[in-house]
């Protein structure tokens, strides 16, 4: 195995790294299956309760050349935090995903994306990433597509968000008002000689 990536300066948490020129155009399939100690601190990283099960199964292919073509499906058993009552919210997440890498050189330079007109043909096709010293993490790739599958909005089961009705009177007796409070600038404008 090579040396893995870095995901904001530090090493991912679960690194598979595949050497590009060891893809084919025939293909090549790999199943990850995800170390406890890897489930725990993508867990910390996404801000959840925990990972029990992470599994994904990939399928590579060389294309156009260099590039090679990342097609999987990943299955995820995670524990979310309810965002009304803060309760764990155990759920499964299924995703499909697919990614297109290019070496350094066939990558488009910055002046020429800003130059770049997008037709919905580009649009619908894959936008390839880098692969750096001809590396592709495919761990990586799985965690990020995990993240993205996520329930932004995890709730537990029954519990809805209150719709809060402006018009309303509240339930509770009305509050007093507090005696207002003597202004601290109205010594200073005493103090002020008229012109």
């Amino acid at each position: 195995m090579s040396q893995p990536q870095t995901v904001g300066g530090s090493a991912p948490e679960m690194s598979r790294v595949v050497i590009a020129d060891t893809v084919s155009t025939g293909g090549k399939s790999l199943t990850i299956d995800s170390k406890p100690e890897e489930r725990a601190a993508l867990a910390k990283r996404f801000d959840l309760v925990a990972i029990d099960s992470l599994t994904a199964t990939l399928r590579l292919r060389r294309v156009r050349g260099e590039m090679v073509k990342v097609t999987g499906s990943l299955s995820a058993d995670v524990v979310q935090t309810c965002v009304v009552t803060l309760d764990p919210v155990p759920a499964h997440v299924e995703e499909e995903f697919s990614a297109l890498f290019a070496p350094d050189h066939l990558l488009p330079k910055e002046e020429e994306e800003e130059e770049m007109t997008f037709s919905v043909e580009m649009l619908e096709e894959d936008v390839p990433e880098a692969m750096p010293g001809g590396r592709i993490d495919v761990g990586e790739l799985v965690a990020q597509h995990l993240s993205l599958a996520l329930d932004p909005y995890p709730r537990k089961a029954g519990i809805s968000f209150e719709e809060i009705d402006e018009g309303a009177e509240p339930d509770s007796a009305p509050v007093q008002a507090e005696p207002a409070k003597p202004n601290p600038f109205a010594a200073l404008a005493r103090l002020k000689k008229p012109s």
